[in-house]
């Protein structure tokens, strides 16, 4: 039903129609064609004939059908009014780009072409006759039912409101009781005894449903209470396979599942919840079927007592219906909160200055709100800038307020907050109805979709990206739209009655939104046709059927319908807006998608098996959106992609197999987003780097690849990236592996990027020294990675950029000294790195000196950094400079220094407890130093330090271990270092905070402190330190006594004193543990792993008498793994020989990868591991050893994997034959590597699924030889793979495979981080 509402976005649409028949573009192409310009001129006079009875239409047909049906017929003409002029624009156009491309040919057939003009003119004035005989009925039936003229609807144009994009958390009056009492339900015991309930929240929409909901979830009494929280939108559709899927997400911080086969959700669901005390919220529940509430009931008893289930809804029917054991229900909110909150929104300084007339008809305004929320909110921001009086009185007078519509419950204040929008947004907010209920939309997103379908205008000042971020913002000012509150998710949604709003304004003929149902029919007059996918048995038939009956559709998106077996394209012509993102099975488009010349926008975003679009494309000469970011396999772009001359946003990101750019792209002068460039070797067929120069309006991010391709340095000058000011984030690249012309220097000179650029990367770069540029001119850089530039021998002065806050510098293998010219330049003297927060470096392999400035400058540098990164660098040597202590670091947290061979000394200067310069609560707090092999001293003489957590691994030089200057410490580790002989005779007394020590490898290690250790310390652990050891678990000697008092000592893996285990209750709270490495420990044969809940790494090796993962004797181990470490990303095995199965209650649902080596019984018994339920698992290695007997003859045979897995590694089994049928199963698997299997021969029957891209095998000598022949009956089974290596030689293809080429190396370390 169309009501006023929908009357005045008609009257919005008849003035956009106006704008565009007198536009300059129209008027100039129909010159000279008087039968055309005459019935324009005709249409656009009935056009205002029927707009001036528009008011008085909106009265008669909210209850006359008759005038309903007219107003219909009317909304359908002006589309098509709309369609005709888009059509004469692109004829205009076209003819243009011909006239450009060839004029002589154009000159010379210019009677041919005048015959086509003609014959076009011809099609477009029949088409107008048509629509104005269908104008001329619709004239007479407005005088048959008595219409009389007015004046137009429209709202005024209002100033925007200021506002940001977020909507605050504190924009709520009168709720604390309410909230209250829903904390008290949720924290107390049901009074029948029963733990586990549902309380639901009832009241009637619009009231603060959602909002008590999340001030009650986020309330730190709830948070402590309940150690697992979840929330979910459920909206109209109760799909429970979304909510499983949603709550695994949600309890295992991990993506969404990607499995669909309902028991194994199931048991992923049990795995999550059992044993937790956890929260659901389900807001916004219509459902009342009992299965529903079954399923309620089966996830209370998953999770612990006390754990509860919240319910928001509408209707009292469904809290009873889930057999809610409370209820609250939600009233309306008083008279003086509705003020408070109206107040808030409806006036700019409050109201004690406003116009007593303007309150007084403020309060009755509020009265007619009825105490709902989210109506006062809406007609207060409808008023927040206006301060007319009879404004205000002509909205209190609004017959709106007592008019009801049947069959919806959109609130009259959303209907008047509509009416008085601004006509540039009712069309903007309208096209929102393509998207279902608590639908997450992104801002950039809609905005471009805006944009292609005309709603946005360009002025001289403002692009039409920067309108529609405007005109978004004002949406938001109102409350029409507002942030999400998904915490993993960022984005904006409608509330429900708005969404209502939304689909009531475009009526059943204007939009129309499916969700993969079949309870909307669609009609000849359907302009926008969206689908989501939910579950259908009939889809593809749906959409045939559906596509068919829209003939005049605009907008056809498509977002995540996996199950569309089978392309179908609109038959559309006047098509705008075509989206088929996360089409899986997508390889190829069309060549008919030429016809779809008005297309403005196309995504084929995440298709990730489409490999070329046809060369067709490039005459959709409208065209501004092209997404094709995740396109993996896409191997080119159209070669005339220059002619899409209106082309605005190109991204390309994630298309690894593309190699370059197509020619003239620098004739694309309207290009703003260009996510990637790649610099072609050879000049002929592709765009030379000169080609961005053109392009000036780039902006946001831009990656430039394979830079060694640059032929000069005036190339590059070319490229004017000096004047790109719009850009954000620049990624230079150069490929190692391809041979570089000796004018690096000269090039990267000329790559100046623009001063305002945030975000800076130079990545395998291999000149002899950085540009001038780099360390004077970029002032507003606030990022910088210098990653794997091998010759650059000396840092560029990085110290005086102002707004650098955090700095990579990574693999520059020839810098030897970091010196003073790191720090200033000729241009300025400023405190060095003054807001450098985060400082990394990495694989410096022959960096040896670290000098800073003098003394009187020291204590200023680095004075915001809080954190410090320093890896394998191993000839560092002599000391850190001094500026790097303490007090250099006020907020410093973390620090690690690993793998610097020849670091001697860790330097830190002295500090007086009452000196004044140090915060001791805010100073370094940990410390990590690693394989520093030269290290033989820690500290100055002097030092008063907070450190609480000291690591010190593989220093085979350190001798001795003074440790006195550290009382503040609560942990130290101590491991591989050889020299040790004893600790500190004396310091040890003096930490009385230390509360856990561990030494491991330390052969030489046999004196304890002979004062013994302070009371503090609860736990001693000591590991594969033999002369030490053999006394202690002797329990006498000279050492014992040393350490008797010590409550529990373990050696090598056991208890000789003492059963707890360093836990929970240990200040050091090593619950917060992520990452467990146990190498070597032969007497080892449980350990606690329950008290590491956050685990997300193990590691297991050599641990030769481990034999179960089972539970052993008294300890709690990991039988229970699933429950106890959830988060588990990583589980590595090697050398353990007699664990012989995985826990019997699985292993957690969230992991990622595993790495099984060597594990003799493990593996002889791989037929029993269940991995099929791992529905996150990627990555697996299973590794035998040749020289042993092995009965596994085929793979995978009778072990089961997961759909998920990307990348499969097995070797070394002497026996196997064949590789099975069962990899067709794998669908998602791209890297398969297979070695040191002697008896390999047969590939499997049925061939490899079509998402591997890369096989790798090596020692199979066999197969081997077969497929290098590249004939043959096994390689017709592999010859679809797209890159084969034989060992380390490509047979096929030529590219690396992931993880191990030398560009992919190069972001290792970030990755990692």
């Amino acid at each position: 039903m169309v009501n006023q509402v929908g009357l005045a976005f008609l009257s919005a649409s008849l003035g956009m129609l106006f704008q565009r028949m007198t536009s300059p573009e129209v008027l100039l192409f129909i010159k000279g064609r008087k039968p055309t310009k005459v019935l324009l001129w005709k249409l656009k006079n009935a056009m205002l004939s029927v707009k001036a009875v528009l008011e008085d239409a909106e009265e008669k047909q909210l209850m006359d059908s008759v005038v309903k049906v007219w107003v219909d017929e009317l909304k359908d003409v002006i589309y098509d009014a709309e369609d005709i002029l888009d059509e004469i624009a692109t004829e205009d156009l076209q003819r243009k780009l011909q006239d450009a491309e060839s004029p002589t040919l154009v000159r010379n057939l210019r009677n041919s072409f005048s015959a086509l003009l003609e014959h076009f003119f011809k099609k477009v004035d029949k088409k107008v006759e048509e629509l104005l005989d269908r104008l001329e009925d619709l004239t007479k039936q407005k005088d048959c039912m008595g219409l009389r003229e007015g004046i137009g609807v429209g709202g005024k144009q209002y100033p925007e409101r200021l506002s940001t994009s977020y909507v605050s958390q504190s924009d709520t009056f009168g709720r604390n009781e309410d909230k209250e009492k829903v904390i008290d339900l949720l924290l107390l015991s049901d009074a029948s005894g029963n733990e586990r309930c549902v309380i639901a929240i009832v009241g009637m929409g619009g009231i603060g449903k959602t909002t008590l909901a999340q001030l009650a979830y986020n309330d730190g009494r709830v948070k402590e209470h309940f150690n697992l929280k979840i929330w979910f939108c459920v909206s109209e559709e109760f799909a429970v396979p979304n909510v499983m899927k949603s709550i695994i997400e949600q309890s295992a911080t991990s993506s969404a599942p990607s499995s669909e086969d309902p028991e194994q959700l199931q048991v992923m669901l049990k795995k999550n919840l059992t044993g937790k005390k956890f929260l659901l919220v389900l807001d916004d529940v219509w459902s009342e079927k009992p299965c529903h509430r079954e399923f309620l009931s089966q996830l209370l008893h998953y999770g612990t007592r006390e754990s509860k289930i919240l319910v928001t809804t509408r209707n009292e029917s469904v809290a009873l219906a889930m057999k809610a054991t409370a209820t609250h229900h939600l009233k309306f909110l008083p008279n003086d909160d509705c003020w408070s909150l109206f107040e808030k929104h409806a006036f700019r300084d409050g109201s004690s200055n406003a116009d007593p007339e303007i309150k007084d008809i403020g309060r009755q305004i509020v009265k007619k709100c009825k105490g709902l929320p989210l109506a006062i909110k809406a007609i207060g921001d409808l008023l927040w800038f206006e301060s007319n009086v009879e404004r205000w009185m002509n909205i209190l007078k609004s017959n709106l307020w007592d008019l009801h519509m049947k069959g919806t419950d959109i609130l009259p204040a959303l209907r008047l907050s509509y009416k008085y929008l601004p006509s540039y947004l009712k069309r903007c907010f309208a096209y929102c109805s393509i998207f279902p209920k608590d639908y997450n939309f992104k801002k950039d997103q809609l905005v471009l979709l805006w944009m292609a379908e005309g709603f946005l205008q360009q002025s001289e000042i403002e692009t039409m990206e920067e309108v529609g971020n405007r005109y978004f913002d004002a949406l938001v000012s109102r409350s029409l739209f507002q942030q999400s509150l998904e915490t993993y998710e960022s984005g904006f949604v409608m509330h429900d009655l708005v969404n209502d709003l939304a689909n009531f304004v475009t009526g059943q003929f204007g939009f129309m939104r499916l969700e993969g149902d079949n309870s909307k029919e669609i009609g000849r007059m359907t302009r926008y046709l969206s689908y989501f996918h939910r579950s259908s048995d009939n889809f593809d038939k749906n959409i045939e059927e559906d596509l068919y009956k829209a003939k005049q559709l605009r907008t056809f998106l498509v977002s995540d319908c996996k199950e569309w077996s089978e392309i179908k394209m609109p038959r559309a012509w006047c098509l705008k807006v075509l989206s088929l993102s996360r089409r899986m099975q997508l390889i190829e488009l069309p060549d008919s998608i030429s016809k779809m010349k008005h297309l403005r926008y196309l995504d084929f975003s995440e298709c990730k098996d489409i490999n070329r679009l046809p060369d067709s494309i490039c005459v959709l000469c409208n065209l501004q959106t092209l997404k094709l970011s995740k396109c993996w396999k896409l191997e080119r772009l159209p070669r005339d992609m220059w002619k899409l001359i209106n082309l605005r946003h190109l991204q390309i990101d994630g298309t690894k197999q593309l190699k370059e750019m197509p020619i003239q792209m620098g004739r694309l002068k309207c290009l703003q987003t260009l996510s990637k460039f790649i610099v072609n070797k050879h000049d002929s067929g592709s765009s030379n780097i000169g080609e961005l120069g053109n392009l000036i309006n780039l902006r946001g991010n831009l990656l430039i690849q394979e830079l060694q391709n640059v032929r000069s340095a005036k190339d590059a000058l070319d490229a004017n990236l000096k004047n790109k000011r719009y850009l954000e984030e620049l990624v230079l690249e150069w490929n190692t592996l391809e041979e570089v012309l000796g004018i690096l220097e000269d090039v990267i000179e000329k790559l100046q990027p623009h001063e305002k650029l945030k975000t800076l990367t130079i990545n395998c770069y291999d000149g002899r020294g950085f540009p001038n540029w780099i360390g004077l001119e970029l002032h507003s850089l606030s990022k910088l990675e210098l990653i794997n530039c091998r010759y650059c021998s000396a840092l560029p002065p990085l110290g005086q950029l102002p707004s650098l806050n955090e700095l990579y510098i990574i693999g520059l293998d020839e810098v030897v000294t970091v010196n003073q010219e790191f720090y200033i330049n000729s241009c300025s003297f400023r405190n060095p790195f003054g807001r450098l927060k985060l400082l990394w470096f990495g694989n410096m392999l022959n960096w040896e000196n670290w000098f800073h400035l003098n003394v009187q400058n020291e204590v200023e540098t680095y004075s915001k950094l809080e954190e410090l990164r320093i890896e394998k660098c191993p000839k560092l040597r002599g000391r850190l400079p001094a500026s790097l202590s303490i007090e250099s670091f006020p907020v410093l947290t973390p620090k690690g220094i690993t793998k610097c061979d020849n670091l001697e000394s860790f330097a830190l200067p002295e500090q007086h407890k009452h000196d004044g310069i140090v915060d001791f609560n805010n100073c370094l707090q940990e410390l990590r130093i690693y394989r520093c092999s030269s290290l033989m001293s820690l500290l100055k003489e002097g030092l008063l330090s907070p450190l609480k957590v000291l690591e010190i691994d593989d220093c085979d030089s350190l001798v001795s271990f003074p440790l006195d200057l550290f009382p503040n410490l609560k942990s130290i580790q101590i491991k591989r270092c050889g020299n040790l002989k004893s600790l500190d005779n004396e310091g040890f007394q003096n930490l009385t905070s230390l509360v856990q020590l561990n030494i491991s490898e330390c052969p030489e290690l046999k004196n304890m402190p002979d004062g013994g250790f302070p009371a503090s310390l609860r736990f001693l652990g000591a590991c594969n330190c033999p002369v030490l050891n053999e006394e202690l678990k002797r329990k006498e000697g000279k050492e014992w006594p040393k350490v008797a008092r010590v409550p529990n000592i373990i050696i090598d893996g056991r208890h000789v004193q003492g059963d707890e285990w360093p836990g929970s209750l240990s200040p050091l709270k090593v619950s917060l543990l992520k990452v467990l490495e146990i190498d070597d420990c032969d007497s080892l044969v449980s350990f606690p792993l329950g008290l590491f809940p956050n685990l997300k790494s193990i590691q297991i090796k050599r641990c030769r008498n481990l034999k179960s993962l089972e539970q052993q004797g008294d300890h709690l181990v990991i039988d229970k793994m699933h429950i106890f470490i959830p988060s588990l990303r990583y589980l590595e095995l090697v050398n353990c020989p007699e664990v012989e199965s995985f826990p019997k209650g699985g292993l957690p649902s969230n992991l990622k990868q595993i790495v099984i080596k060597r594990c003799k019984k493990l593996i002889a018994n791989m037929n029993g591991w269940d991995l099929k339920i791992l529905s996150s698992l990627e990555w697996l290695e299973i590794i035998w050893d040749v020289k042993l007997e092995d009965h596994v003859e085929s793979f995978p045979g009778g072990l089961s994997l997961p759909t998920t897995l990307t990348n499969l590694k097995i070797s070394s089994f002497g026996n196997l034959k064949y590789l099975d049928e069962g990899f067709q199963k794998l669908t998602s698997l791209v890297q398969l590597k297979i070695g040191e299997c002697p008896k390999l021969k047969y590939m499997p029957n049925g061939g490899f699924p079509t998402s591997l891209s890369f096989l790798q095998a090596w020692k199979c000598p066999l197969l081997n030889e077969e497929l290098k022949r590249k004939e043959g009956k096994e390689w017709q089974k592999v010859d679809r793979v797209s890159n084969i290596l034989i060992g380390l030689e490509h047979i096929k293809g030529d590219e690396y495979i992931p993880g191990e080429s030398p560009m992919h190396a190069c972001n290792l370390m970030k990755a990692f981080n």
